[in-house]
């Protein structure tokens, strides 16, 4: 696979990423919820002024991988909002993790993770935390293997349909 750069978003990406964004969800879900959920979803969570927003705010951080000039993966981290069930103190939320799907099993979602402990720790975060639909095997796995524990639960709205995310941490090293 040719080499990937990953890099913190720029306003200039919201277009890229909304696309993306919008694109690596649909592969990820799409097949076990309906087109309707799914758009209301998409609707709601992907626009191009959406993303500008994200990308701009100071309460995240919007990593993209680039290959070839396009956009093939990112993440997003989100100051905020613990759940109850999250211990690390100073935790920030791995809010969104997406890769192309052509771009899976090719090694960047670990590159990718390990992009997000160094920006988590330059926000001067002692953690993580995150969300991930509980019946999503492959993510779990990857996220155990990353050190993420399961902590608890909440309920995650996919347009009409109330779903459950796990909650996972993980302690980031000082």
């Amino acid at each position: 696979m040719t080499e990937t750069r990953i890099r913190r978003a720029t306003a200039a990406d919201a277009g890229t990423l909304a696309a993306l964004a919008e694109r690596t969800f649909r592969d990820t879900f799409a097949a076990v919820n309906t087109p309707e959920d799914m758009a209301a979803h998409a609707a709601a969570s992907y626009g191009v002024d959406k993303q500008r927003a994200e990308i701009e705010s100071e309460h995240i951080r919007t990593l993209v991988a680039d290959a070839e000039d396009s956009a093939v993966a990112y993440a997003q981290l989100r100051h905020g909002h613990r759940p109850d069930c999250v211990s690390v103190d100073e935790a920030v939320e791995l809010w969104r993790f997406y890769i192309d799907r052509d771009w899976i099993g090719h090694g960047l979602a670990q590159r990718l993770m390990e992009a997000v402990f160094a920006e988590a720790s330059s926000m001067d975060a002692r953690g993580l935390w995150l969300g991930v639909w509980e019946h999503n095997p492959r993510a779990i796995a990857f996220y155990r293997k990353c050190g993420f524990v399961e902590v608890g639960a909440h309920a995650f709205q996919l347009g009409a349909d109330a779903q459950t995310d796990l909650i996972m941490q993980r302690a980031l090293s000082t």
